[in-house]
């Protein structure tokens, strides 16, 4: 999977790639997670926008800290050397997003609250079921398509740039 143009190929590209689906997932997932816990309005938005960079470091740090290494550990159980790139990406998607979305089900009402107390604990298997579903769509069919496209445009345009170089 190293070779395929989808996904980085370098640890430059691999930064590229993350913020983009970070940035996407985050100023999507958030806003939808809050306003369905505390309704969809204009103020519940702008609270929202406030805690969003938070949000983003938090994000950033508990993918590559905690998800990226549990993920590479869990991967290999579940896939064999013939799965194609579909499956991996699938799996892969889902597994970080459940990991993010536990984490998250439990930091993210301390961020936006800015208290830590027990509440997320004690609303954990209704919120984290629900904060799985809104965030494992927006990845699938949002985040991670715009970023492998992004990836694919790039590795084009570097591949346009060698082949002009080397006439």
């Amino acid at each position: 999977m190293h070779k395929e143009n989808r996904l980085p190929q370098s640890p430059k590209e691999g930064i590229l790639f993350m913020m983009i689906i970070s940035i996407i997932s985050v100023n999507t997932i958030a806003p939808i997670i809050m306003m369905l816990d505390q309704g969809f309005n204009m103020e519940n938005y702008l609270k929202t926008l406030r805690i969003i960079p938070f949000i983003w470091v938090i994000i950033v740090l508990l993918v590559t800290v905690v998800a990226e290494p549990i993920v590479s550990k869990v991967m290999p159980i579940f896939l064999a050397k013939t799965d194609g790139f579909n499956a991996r990406i699938l799996l892969n998607t889902f597994l970080t997003v459940t990991v993010l979305s536990v984490c998250m089900s439990i930091i993210g009402p301390w961020v936006g609250t800015g208290k830590i107390g027990i509440e997320p604990f004690q609303n954990f298997f209704h919120n984290w079921f629900r904060n799985f579903g809104v965030a494992i769509w927006i990845e699938l069919l949002v985040a991670q398509p715009i970023a492998r496209f992004a990836m694919k445009r790039l590795h084009a345009k570097q591949a346009n740039k060698a082949g002009t170089v080397k006439l």
